[in-house]
Parts: structure tokens; sequence; C-alpha cells
């Protein structure tokens, strides 16, 4: 071998090696300080909020501006004590993660029986169905994140949820046949001059996945898969955001709600299907900042705004199956500095249309495939042996007693995306306080499911856009 072989061969061997080290060793910081004392205190302020109506919002002349607000700052919490608090809202959130986890079966078992039996099918449901199965109004879902909207002419104002894991848009509406308990008197939609019901040959009642014809107008059903559900008319409204507003917008006049969202009003459906509220307002992107759930301040939900500067972007894919769900582009994940040994498939959609990693504004706590999540908490707890341990509590596995400290450094857990894109989390949004004596844990749980869920814990203080022009998905952090 010649000397100019050899060098060729050095080079060579150099840039590889170069190549491979870059793809596989993290940049970010290895490790981070959790502020335990000031999770504590908002632990401890969280049950004496002072809870207000607020109406004021903001409108741009390029894009719409709206306020969000945590729940417990719109709604006091029953609760006496933080743990119980906690412990509730766990409860709702296994609730949500069932219900998404049930779409995405419902979706893909559909498809099959399509295949199987194609004469067969159809997106009917039988009128009985209109009245819904009785089931207990303790299951909430999540909604942790309200926003305030009017709705119809005049505009009645009313408090809906934040949802980008369903495309209908509703709210409940007199009479009832049978409603939950909301913070606004429930709309009417006789008081509305701009209500339209909407016929059974429209294009948004065929898009529907359940929908019936009854004297001509197009009835609708939405059910959550976990006992929860929303049957009524549905209808174009109005829709008001301060002093802007928006007509035609085919929302459901849910008669029939059950079990969902206790205070709001509805939901704003931001999923990826033709029935959301973004492909109503046939806006190119939107974005959201969700504050700390304990605060009581607010952020915002914005359309057709640009993305900041220090946007960490991921690609937005799809899942052919199901157009509803917001899937990420993910290749592994880091803890302390450290890749770890997950492959890549373990964040992908398979080719039946299952498996995938999606970002979810309705879900608190991430989700992961077991095997996954193993690799993740081991490495944390391996990177945490100085700290004490506590019992697990509900869903968590990974606690810690953090009575005796006002911080603590621990180890940097960060998503990584294609093209060596890194999103370092704050130590905040993996290790929460779950009573307000110092018990924290780790915030990620495991699931038997193929679909994993990146939830809003781990959103928190994060501006998440999601460019649908240019099928991007952006984290700006501190943007709210």
């Amino acid at each position: 071998m010649g000397p100019l072989t050899s060098l060729i061969l050095s080079l060579f061997l150099f840039c590889s090696f170069s190549l491979t080290h870059s793809r596989t060793t993290p940049q970010g910081p290895k490790t981070t300080v959790l502020d335990v004392a000031s999770s504590l205190q908002n632990a401890h302020k969280v049950l004496t909020l002072n809870h207000q109506l607020r109406h004021h919002q903001q409108l741009s002349l390029s894009s719409f501006t709206l306020q969000l607000h945590s729940r417990v700052s719109i709604q006091k919490p029953s609760n006496t004590d933080y743990k119980s608090l906690t412990l509730l809202r766990l409860e709702r959130d296994s609730a949500r993660v069932r219900s998404l986890q049930t779409r995405l079966d419902l979706a893909l078992k559909r498809i099959s029986e399509s295949d199987l039996h194609p004469a067969e099918s159809g997106n009917e449901f039988q009128s009985e169905e209109l009245q819904g199965p009785i089931v207990s109004g303790t299951s909430q879902g999540s909604g942790e994140y309200f926003l305030r909207l009017g709705i119809g002419k005049p505009p009645s104002p009313a408090y809906v949820v934040l949802d980008t894991g369903s495309d209908v848009s509703w709210i409940q509406c007199a009479p009832c046949a049978d409603c939950y308990q909301q913070s606004d008197p429930i709309f009417d939609p006789n008081s509305s001059d701009s209500y339209s019901p909407i016929h059974c040959d429209a294009p948004q009642c065929k898009s529907l996945d359940l929908s019936e014809c009854r004297n001509g107008t197009c009835l609708y059903e939405v059910s959550y898969g976990d006992g929860s559900y929303t049957v009524g008319e549905f209808a174009t409204e109005t829709v008001s955001f301060g002093s802007a507003s928006v007509d035609g917008v085919a929302i459901g006049c849910g008669h029939n709600n059950e079990g969902l969202f206790v205070g709001a009003a509805g939901l704003l459906g931001l999923g990826g299907g033709s029935l959301s509220f973004p492909a109503q307002l046939n806006a190119t992107s939107f974005s959201y900042c969700l504050v700390d759930r304990d605060s009581d301040s607010a952020s915002t939900l914005e359309f057709d705004s640009p993305l900041p500067r220090n946007t960490v972007s991921a690609p937005l894919r799809r899942n052919p199956q199901l157009d509803t769900f917001y899937y990420l582009g993910m290749t592994g994940l880091s803890v302390g500095g450290e890749l770890l040994p997950i492959p890549e498939t373990s964040f992908a959609v398979d080719s039946g249309g299952g498996g995938g990693i999606i970002v979810d504004s309705g879900t608190a706590v991430t989700r992961l495939r077991s095997e996954v999540y193993d690799e993740l908490r081991d490495a944390f707890v391996r990177g945490t042996r100085g700290l004490p341990a506590a019992n697990g509590v509900s869903l968590f596995d990974t606690c810690y007693d953090l009575s005796s400290r006002s911080s603590v450094e621990v180890p940097t857990v960060s998503f990584h995306f294609p093209d060596g894109k890194e999103l370092p989390l704050p130590a905040k949004n993996y290790l929460i306080p779950v009573d307000s004596v110092g018990t924290f844990c780790f915030a990620f749980a495991p699931t038997t499911s193929s679909l994993s869920i990146i939830g809003n814990v781990q959103q928190q203080g994060t501006r998440v856009g999601f460019d649908i022009a240019n099928s991007l998905i952006g984290f700006s952090s501190n943007s709210c």
C-alpha cells in the first residue's frame, strides 16, 4: 500500500468515525437543576388560587391569538390537598390515553373490516344509539387547558378544551337530554341568528366517522373510547375570538353528552382531519404554549403565526389509516448526555398503521412503549443514585423524597430528531411534585399499546408549533 493510498484510507476512516460520532453523541447539557422549593410553592398555592372568568382576547391583523388557561385557574379544585388533586389528574389522564388508543384501534379495525367486507362498511349509527350509554361522569378525559370563545350571534361565551387528538369541535346545547356540569350557561341554538343545521348530503356530514340523517338534518356522534361521548345535531355556527369572528364553522351541538371535560362547555378539535378547526380556517400552521398546570397565568393559541427563531424542528408525519393524530419523526432519547440503545423503529408507524409517537395537548404524562420506558427509567435511576427514593404513586414507579432539598441537580432528558436535532427538557418537565411535602416522581409512564404519546407535562413552557404546510413540528423553549 503506497503513501497516498494510506493517506486516503486514513482520511476515510477519520471522516467515517466523525460522522458516526456526530450521530450518536448528544451535544446538549448533561445535567439540569430542579428548583424544588419553587415547585412546592406552586403546589401549596394551587388550591387557593383566585378563580375568575377571563374575557380578554388578543387579535393581530395577520393571525388569531387566543388565550389559554389551565383548568385550575378557571375551576377551583374540590380537592383539599395536592396529592388527591394529582391522583384525580392521573385518573383523568389514564382515561384520556385509553380513549386515544381505542380511537386508533377502531380506525385500524374499520380499515381491516372494510377490506374483508367492503359491501358491509358504512358510517351510520343506529337510532337507539342517540341516547348513548349510561356511564359515570367521573371519567372526564384530561382537558387541563381551556380557552374562551364566543358561539353564535350574538356570541354566547364558553370555555372549551384544547384538543389536538380530536377533529370535531362541539359544545353542549339546550335542550339537554343529558349534559354534565359546566361553568357557563348551556348554549341555546334558538338564541343565535347564525345557527344553521347541516343537511345530510353536505360534505361536512359525509366527513363524519359516525352520522345519521333525520328529517334531512345531519346528526353526529363522537365516542372517546372510555365511555365518554357526545351526540347531537351537526350545524354551522359563528365562532368569535374577542372582536373577530369566523362564520360557517361546522360544530356539534350536543344534546346528549357524558363523561368529558367537566367545567368546559365543549371541545375545540385541533386534529389533522378535514373537520378540525385549523382545517376549516384553512390555517397553514398553528401553535400553542402551555404554562405550568399549577399556574394561574395565561398562555396562547395562535394560528398562522411564524415559529420563533430558536425552534427545534422535527418531521410531522401522518398515519394513512388515521389523519387526526400528529405523528412526530423521532430518532431517540438521551439521559445525562448519553444516547440510549433504543432502535429508531420504536418511534415509527408500522406498515399496518400501528406504533409511532404522537404529540397530544390533552394527555398529561408522556407514554412510551414498555421496553423504551424501561431503558429511559433505568438510565435516569442510575444518574440519581444520590437522591433518597420514595414509594411509587399511581402510574409513577420512580419517585424521590426531596423534602429536605431546595434544589437538586439531575441528568438531562432529551428528545432527539432527524439531522442531529435535540430538545433538552427542563427538569420540572419530567420530575414533578405529587404532593405538597416533597415527593417528586419521574413523569413518564409505560404503555402496553404500540402507540406512544408526548404529553403536556413535557410540553410545558415550550411553544409547540404545527407547520402543516411544511410538515414540521417545532419546539421553542421558554416562548410562552
